[in-house]
């Protein structure tokens, strides 16, 4: 036998070793990685786009100096442009602490301070003197809260609700329009 006949055929005649699934993988990835970053290019042109806050805050005292340039124009001495009408009475309460509903896990607490909002034709003398009805409405409304219930805006929000059902149950001229939480703490 000669030396070359115990060669095998193996490496002749063969593929190079590549798997065509890896290329078809491989340009299906180079595609998608594309069109993520087409569409993040279009939607970072689209953004930037839009005004920033500093932009339309600029624009607003721009026409609210020229307002005041044309009243001084004209020869008004007017150091607000615009008076805007009383659309409420307020009544600011002094902060809330409340035991929250508890479970099995440790005493919790909420801590609130809040605004009031009452309707133009609600007499101010009746919600100060409701003052302690007020903040015992809210309370027991804590009281049966848990923390998760009030952890999410969307429990904040369902809050509000419930105190202004309360407050309005008992009021006898005008309603409570809206709550505001100055500070709203739970531990």
């Amino acid at each position: 036998m000669a030396d070359g006949e115990g060669v095998s055929s193996t490496s002749t005649g063969s593929s190079s070793g590549r798997n065509p699934l890896v290329t078809v993988v491989l340009i299906l990835n180079v595609i998608v990685m594309g069109a993520i970053g087409f569409f993040q290019f279009k939607i970072h042109n689209q953004i930037s786009k839009e005004p920033s806050v500093q932009d339309v805050v600029k624009a607003q005292m721009k026409d609210v100096m020229a307002q005041v340039e044309a009243q001084q124009a004209k020869g008004e001495n007017a150091i607000f442009v615009e008076k805007k009408k009383d659309n409420g009475n307020l009544l600011n309460l002094e902060p809330i602490t409340a035991n929250l509903a508890q479970g099995d896990g440790p005493r919790r607490y909420v801590r609130v301070a809040a605004v009031l909002k009452f309707s133009p034709e609600s007499k101010k003398e009746e919600y100060e003197i409701r003052t302690a009805q007020i903040r015992d409405a809210i309370i027991s409304i804590l009281n049966a809260k848990r923390p998760e219930d009030l952890a999410r805006s969307e429990g904040k929000q369902y809050l509000k609700q419930e105190i202004k059902a309360a407050i309005n149950a008992f009021l006898v001229e005008g309603t409570l329009d809206d709550v505001y939480y100055t500070n709203f703490n739970i531990n």
